[in-house]
């Protein structure tokens, strides 16, 4: 999760966060060359008292500032569109949860298991209790075996919610009447935080997501017990 202070991205748990970090720290690569090229051009126009009177008819300046942005432009939207790809790709789940946005909790039903199906509220913080944290803590958390490719399928009642999990690089809209798709691989164990990320109403921001990764074996055990 997010501490305090932390201008970074948050620590991937997942192989599709790490890809998104690597093309986030591309794309800032490139445009850092770009403000310092820019900048350096702007100041060099402002310091210098040199004059071209052709500048204004100069055929070759105009087609270089064309064909070095579209290079640019295309440096980018490549792993852009690869990253696309990765994101909407979907391989043989193991399991698949469905996340059900209502105002302001979600609903989680495993739908390949009989019976497993519970709310999802936040719960209320207490200072007294330092294994709470405020505004993200819920009563029953999301429960997934780890290093197993998971599908989430994600829809809503009444309004547009997010079901948002920065850690493991998934943002997708829970739409009323709707139902999206997305994958999920987490290859560490550990307990990831969201939130709805959609402007949903009075409540939006306090409907936290959970999600405890656990080994396999301890995740069959739970779902037997849940039965």
């Amino acid at each position: 999760m997010a501490t305090w202070s932390n201008f970074n991205l948050q620590n991937s748990a997942s192989p599709l966060m790490e890809q998104i970090i690597f093309f986030h720290d591309h794309t800032i690569i490139i445009l850092i060359m770009i403000t310092v090229l820019v900048g350096y051009l702007m100041i060099n126009l402002l310091f210098n008292k040199f004059i071209n009177r052709f500048l204004l008819e100069e055929q070759m300046i105009e087609l270089i500032w064309t064909i070095i942005p579209s290079i640019t432009l295309i440096f980018i939207a490549l792993p852009s569109l690869r990253l696309l790809y990765l994101l909407d790709e979907l391989n043989n789940p193991l399991i698949t949860l469905k996340s059900i946005g209502h105002q302001w909790y979600w609903t989680y039903e495993y739908s390949d298991f009989n019976n497993v199906e519970f709310d999802s509220y936040m719960i209320h913080y207490n200072k007294s209790n330092l294994n709470n944290f405020r505004l993200l803590d819920v009563d029953n958390r999301v429960i997934l075996p780890m290093n197993n490719q998971i599908r989430i399928m994600i829809t809503a009642t009444d309004v547009i919610h997010s079901w948002t999990v920065p850690s493991l690089g998934v943002k997708i809209d829970a739409n009323p009447g709707r139902l999206n798709q997305t994958n999920l691989f987490i290859n560490r164990p550990g307990i990831f935080f969201g939130q709805c990320s959609e402007i949903c109403g009075a409540n939006h921001s306090f409907m936290p997501i959970m999600i405890e990764s656990i080994s396999i074996k301890n995740f069959i055990n739970w779902i037997n017990n849940y039965s």
